[in-house]
């Protein structure tokens, strides 16, 4: 179905260059077509307000941000978050602002690619994990023969990990909790679905407040930032003329 906003047409050219930055969704081409469709809609709401806008054709996609987050500013302004509010954050998740911390773990790795059958692999992950908490000694036998990680040759082996070196999902599994040996759930991330096993934990010490203030700082104001935006964006697509994608949640790049 062709795409189009107000009468502007998105072209087929114009999405197949897009759907090459999202290569690891498993609907690349719809989030590209709602990524060029969420664009097009902010940039002719900054043509109504008379923001300068790069002329079409040039190329020039950082001055299409520019404009972006000018009009961001202008029509979905956010408030800096608080001493008060952040302090409370570190409180509430205290756990995430250690130094330190390690895990030496392994994974069984069962991958999932956009044009898998999903619900297979998940059936496969799952018996995987009955047979490794049933007999934990068969660990390194399981990852062998069924990891799509190239740690599968050593048995899943990992090594030590610290806070920061793994995609945040398997980090919340590994760190959050004080579980030794094989984990009795899936974690699911992009990658897949993993089978974790913690052999050891080894703790570190707690950052002060100070020191953390102002990542907590940068991470509520994003999270707010995003809020807001989505609602702006649900805003200006209850207003428009848009075929060829649904905008309702719209969630790309641009809000983030």
């Amino acid at each position: 179905m062709t795409l189009t906003i107000n009468n502007t047409t998105i072209t087929e050219q114009a999405i197949a260059e897009e759907v090459k930055f999202h290569a690891d969704s498993s609907s690349a081409v719809d989030d590209a077509r709602r990524a060029l469709a969420v664009r097009e809609l902010l940039l002719q709401r900054a043509d109504e307000l008379g923001l300068e806008i790069p002329t079409a054709g040039t190329g020039d996609a950082g001055g299409e941000e520019a404009v972006i987050e000018e009009l961001l500013a202008r029509d979905a302004p956010t408030p800096e978050p608080t001493d008060e509010e952040c302090r409370k954050y570190y409180e509430a998740h205290a756990s995430k602002f250690r130094t330190g911390d390690l895990v030496e773990g392994a994974h069984i790795l069962f991958a999932v690619t956009p044009t898998a059958p999903v619900g297979a692999i998940r059936e496969k992950a799952e018996a995987t994990l009955k047979r490794a908490l049933a007999d934990p000694a068969r660990f390194g036998e399981l990852a062998s023969r069924f990891s799509n990680c190239p740690s599968g040759v050593e048995g899943g082996n990992l090594g030590q990990l610290q806070l920061g070196q793994t995609v945040p999902e398997f980090e919340a599994a590994a760190f959050r909790g004080q579980e030794v040996g094989v984990l009795p759930r899936l974690v699911k991330t992009r990658f897949g679905f993993h089978i974790v096993r913690i052999a050891r934990r080894i703790e570190g010490r707690q950052l002060p407040f100070e020191t953390v203030k102002e990542r907590i700082a940068g991470f509520l104001a994003r999270q707010v930032k995003r809020k807001a935006v989505r609602q702006y964006l649900s805003v200006l697509a209850a207003k428009a003329r848009i075929s060829g994608i649904d905008l309702a949640g719209a969630d790309s790049p641009l809000v983030q």
